[in-house]
């Protein structure tokens, strides 16, 4: 029996959920769940970049965004809060959050901003080193799909060719491992 088929008939207060799931996307897992049943309350732990992914997360449908490596007095908080039925987010992505609001609309601060979900995940597997069909068969979509999805991250993202598009996503998915393994 799958965890949403658990979340399903035991209706639990709160789901603790991560990103990288052996199978499939957390992120799909979140919409999923929120779907199913939109009173469930889900709180991200991931080792994921959060400037990358907490506000990913939030629009997925989770209430709160911590990373793995939080301190576990910040975790009670954080579940806390989320029981309570507000959002969490870390005083650093609550700043960022607020900058971004705030700010005058124009500067693509982040080229990763302009990517969709489904787009990320295929990036981070490019950066992982996996050819096309083996990204496929993990996202349970076609070769062609898969194409289209590298074609739009290279016109995205600006580059020209694939080698760009792999040499970028290997140097961003080696800081993104670099910055969490630091964390821990």
């Amino acid at each position: 029996m799958g965890g949403r088929d658990v979340v399903e008939r035991e209706r639990p207060d709160l789901v603790l959920a991560d990103l990288s799931l052996r199978d499939s996307s957390g992120l799909e897992l979140i919409k999923d769940l929120v779907a199913r049943n939109p009173a469930v309350k889900i709180l991200v732990l991931s080792l994921h970049d959060e400037t990358v992914y907490a506000e990913r997360a939030l629009q997925a449908g989770a209430r709160g965004f911590l990373m793995k490596v939080a301190p576990t007095e910040e975790l009670m908080d954080a579940i806390r809060t989320v029981l309570s039925g507000l959002v969490y987010v870390s005083a650093k992505m609550q700043e960022r959050m607020l900058s971004k609001m705030t700010a005058r609309a124009g500067g693509g601060d982040e080229p990763m901003r302009v990517l969709s979900d489904r787009e990320i995940e295929v990036f981070e597997l490019i950066g992982r080193g996996l050819p096309t069909r083996a990204i496929a068969e993990r996202l349970n979509v076609g070769v062609k799909t898969v194409e289209t999805h590298r074609l739009h991250l290279k016109e995205k993202l600006h580059l020209a060719s694939s080698s760009e598009l792999v040499r970028f996503a290997v140097e961003w998915t080696m800081q993104e491992v670099s910055a969490t393994s630091q964390q821990l």
